[in-house]
């Protein structure tokens, strides 16, 4: 095989393993806002929020400082855009020691479905010296067994160069003169952007920076991505350690040391795993019986896959279903 194509299956490979953990990532917007506000402003996120949200902030014109729910504080600049996977409640302002106002307690005007406009300008200030900020309340589903799940950052930035994701300067410039402009239809077009930039977000952290179970470190070793795709492409085969080394091209004990140094688990508990992931997937979200669950991921019988199912989980995958989930 000559180089270009080992340099190909090596991309396609990656590409599998992101496409794999992705795919159980659930992200969608819940409300959304368009503020326009005059400095000096002191902006709350997230109280009274009856369950765990991520939030989506873009700032269209102007700046804000960010604190979060643990304290941090970081300057957003125009033109910047961040997830917070698990926000709580946190702040965008413009000063410090500033009188922070929930959000909540703005009047707002609907834009479109779930998309609302605040104003809160002082009309004796120029317009150009206002602050427009596009934020979204969003749900962000990583699943319980999902490996990204206590990995999170507490806020992931977008990358804009464009090497990285040339798209995401030209949506984000979009957004900006969307904000702006404020033409009809504005709000709709706004919600179906910042959905984009987030998962983009989400995405740009998963290829580079999140090291999942040592995936990032075991994608740079072609061979072992190799194996790695493979059991991600079919994981309801039978696979034996044996069957893994020969994919990689090595001998058997090689292959366990290599790929239990780079994941952190032995083959046959990563392939557990990733069963396991795949079955709270499909049992939650796709609402698959279990005969067939099993039948997908090569178990003799329900039976057996209940009991694999527990043992790995500490609970029955009946109660992924009622949506209880263990500590």
């Amino acid at each position: 095989m000559s180089l270009s194509s080992l340099n190909n299956a090596h991309h396609e490979n990656q590409h599998d393993m992101v496409n794999a953990l992705l795919s159980g990532v659930r992200l969608k917007g819940l409300e959304y806002r368009r503020v326009d506000i005059s400095a000096p402003f002191g902006l709350r996120f997230g109280e009274g929020a009856d369950k765990q949200l991520a939030y989506f902030h873009f700032i269209g014109q102007g700046s804000a400082f960010l604190r979060t729910r643990n304290g941090t504080v970081q300057q957003l600049a125009c033109g910047d855009a961040v997830l917070i996977p698990c926000a709580g409640v946190h702040d965008l302002y413009s000063e410090d020691h500033v009188s922070l106002v929930s959000i909540d307690a703005f009047e707002k005007v609907p834009l479109c479905d779930s998309t609302a406009e605040i104003s809160a300008c002082d009309l004796k200030v120029c317009r150009s010296r206002d602050n427009f900020i596009f934020s979204c309340a969003m749900e962000f589903d990583l699943g319980w067994l999902h490996p990204l799940a206590h990995l999170k950052p507490e806020v992931m930035h977008i990358e804009t160069v464009p090497n990285h994701d040339p798209q995401i300067p030209i949506l984000l410039d979009v957004m900006t003169k969307e904000l702006m402009a404020k033409r009809p239809g504005y709000g709709v077009i706004l919600t179906r952007l910042a959905d984009v930039v987030a998962a983009a977000i989400l995405r740009r952290w998963v290829e580079t920076g999140c090291n999942v179970c040592g995936w990032v470190e075991a994608m740079r070793d072609p061979k072992l991505a190799q194996v790695l795709s493979a059991l991600h492409r079919d994981p309801g085969r039978q696979w034996s350690v044996a069957d893994m080394a020969i994919e990689m091209g090595v001998s058997r004990s090689v292959f366990a040391e290599r790929f239990t140094e780079l994941t952190q688990y032995t083959p046959q508990q990563y392939l557990g795993n990733l069963r396991m992931r795949l079955a709270s997937q499909w049992i939650s979200h796709d609402n698959l019986s279990l005969d067939d669950i099993a039948n997908r991921l090569g178990y003799s019988s329900t039976a057996s896959f209940s009991r694999a199912f527990k043992r790995m989980t500490g609970i029955p995958p009946g109660a992924v279903r009622r949506g209880v989930y263990p500590e």
